[in-house]
C-alpha cells in the first residue's frame, strides 16, 4: 500500500503501448526494458489477454508506463474482443512500440498494424525479436522508418532499445502548467477541501494531491481549509492568497465568502486545464442554454466507483442542469474510460475532471464528441457557468 502511495499516478506517466502478434515477445520487451520479470512470458498463444500496465522510470524521460497488449492476431474465441481491448489503448498512448516476431515473413501484416498506430499520430518504433539469436531478413523497412533488431534476451542490445525509444519521444510537447501561471514563488494560496459523505476517509482526493504537490514545487505557501474555515482563515492571514482553489461543488458557496478581487478556480478545472482543451470545453458549455424538453445529456466519469448519496454525476449536476435550464431532461450517466454507446444521440456531455485519465485519452475523446457533433464540457466548467463564475474564476 505504501507503495502504491509513494507512485507517481499512471495518470501522470507517458504512455508506451507495445503491440504484435502472439508470441512476436511483447512481454519479453517489457521484461527487458524494465530489467524485471514483471511480465508473464510463455510460448503458449495469447498468454497475455487483457491489456497490463507496467509503470517504470525511464531517465531522462522519467515516470513512464508500458502498456502490454493481446496479440493482434488472436484467433481465440476470444480474440476479436482481445484485439478491440488492444487497439482501444492506443487512445491512450503518448508513443508506441510494435514487436515483431523474428521468424515472421510477412512485412504486409505488420505494415497493417503500423498503419492502425500512425492513424493515431503518435510516434513509434518496430524491433524485432531475434529469437535465439537467429537474423531475419525479411525486409521491414517500409512498415516503420526506425526498424531496431535485437535479441531481448542480450542486455548490451536492450541498451540500444531503450535510446530509440526516449529518442522517440524526446520532442513530445510538455503538457500544459498546472499552477504555474497562476501563481509566484512566496504567494500563499489557500485550498479548500470537501469534508462530505463523498470525500476519501483518511486521505485527499487525487485532485487536491497534484495541486498541492504542484503549489509546493512552484515555492508557494500553501495552506488546507475546510469550507467552514475559510472565512476564519481568510481574517486570520496578514496578507490576502494569491489563489483560492475550491471543490467545484460549492463554487457559489466560497465565492459569497472569498473577495472579489482574489483569484479563484477549482480542482475540476484545473484537471480540465492539464487533461484536455479547456477552450473546448468551456465553449461547450454555452450548449446548457440551447437544451429542449426531451433532449438527453450524457454524463461521463473515467473511474468507476460506488455512488454515495447527493452524488455529483449522479444527484447534484442533474439536479442543477434541471433547474438551470427549467426543462425536462433525459440525463444518463457511464463509468470508465471506453465509451461504447452511439454518442450522437445526445445534445451535451459533461465529463468528470479525468485525473485518472492522462491527457492523450481526454483529447481522444474530445476528439470523439467534436466529430460526433456533440458539445462537450467538464464538471467544473458546467458548474461554474450554471452559477455564471465563468467570468469570475480563473484557470
Amino acid at each position: 500500500m505504501i507503495s502504491e502511495i509513494n507512485q507517481t499516478p499512471k495518470a501522470l506517466r507517458i504512455h508506451i503501448g507495445v503491440f504484435g502478434d502472439t508470441n512476436a515477445g511483447k512481454s519479453t520487451f517489457i521484461n527487458a526494458i524494465t530489467g524485471q520479470n514483471i511480465a508473464l512470458t510463455s510460448p503458449v498463444a495469447g498468454t497475455t489477454t487483457d491489456p497490463v500496465f507496467k509503470p517504470m522510470e525511464l531517465l531522462p524521460l522519467g515516470p513512464v508506463v508500458f502498456i502490454d497488449t493481446a496479440g493482434l492476431d488472436d484467433k481465440s474465441e476470444l480474440g476479436e474482443v482481445r484485439i478491440k481491448k488492444s487497439m482501444e489503448q492506443l487512445e491512450h498512448c503518448d508513443a508506441a512500440v510494435l514487436v515483431i516476431n523474428g521468424n515472421c515473413k510477412d512485412a504486409e501484416s505488420q505494415k497493417k498494424y503500423a498503419e492502425l498506430i500512425k492513424a493515431k499520430k503518435i510516434p513509434f518504433i518496430a524491433v524485432i525479436n531475434q529469437i535465439d539469436g537467429k537474423r531475419n531478413e525479411t525486409d521491414f523497412s517500409n512498415v516503420c522508418p526506425e526498424v531496431i533488431s535485437a535479441d531481448l534476451a542480450d542486455k548490451e542490445q536492450i541498451g540500444k532499445i531503450k535510446e530509440a525509444v526516449i529518442d522517440m519521444l524526446k520532442d513530445r510537447i510538455e503538457d500544459p502548467v498546472l499552477t504555474a501561471d497562476l501563481v509566484k514563488p512566496g504567494d500563499i494560496v489557500m485550498l479548500t477541501a470537501p469534508q462530505d459523505i463523498q470525500a476519501p476517509k483518511g486521505r485527499l482526493i487525487l485532485p487536491e494531491v497534484q495541486v498541492l504537490r504542484d503549489l509546493l514545487d512552484n515555492g508557494c505557501m500553501v495552506m488546507t481549509v475546510t469550507s467552514e474555515n475559510i472565512k476564519s482563515a481568510l481574517e486570520s492571514l496578514k496578507t490576502p492568497p494569491a489563489l483560492v482553489v475550491t471543490d467545484s461543488q460549492i463554487f457559489a458557496e466560497v465565492n459569497k465568502i472569498i473577495p472579489p478581487q482574489i483569484p479563484l478556480t477549482s480542482f475540476s478545472l484545473l484537471m480540465a486545464k492539464i487533461k484536455g482543451d479547456i477552450k473546448g470545453l468551456v465553449n461547450g458549455a454555452s450548449a446548457i442554454d440551447s437544451l429542449e424538453d426531451g433532449d438527453k445529456v450524457l454524463i461521463l466519469e473515467s473511474c468507476a466507483h460506488h455512488a454515495l448519496d447527493d452524488d455529483i454525476a449522479r444527484i447534484k449536476i442533474p439536479r442543477l442542469l434541471r433547474k438551470y435550464t427549467g426543462k425536462e431532461l433525459t440525463i444518463d450517466n457511464v463509468s470508465g474510460q471506453n465509451v461504447s454507446l452511439e454518442i450522437s444521440q445526445y445534445k451535451l456531455a459533461i465529463h468528470c475532471g479525468g485525473c485518472m485519465v492522462n491527457r492523450k485519452a481526454m483529447l481522444s475523446k474530445q476528439k470523439m464528441f467534436e466529430e460526433a457533433g456533440v458539445p462537450l464540457t467538464n464538471f467544473g466548467v458546467c458548474i461554474a457557468y450554471m452559477n455564471k463564475m465563468l467570468d469570475r474564476v480563473c484557470y
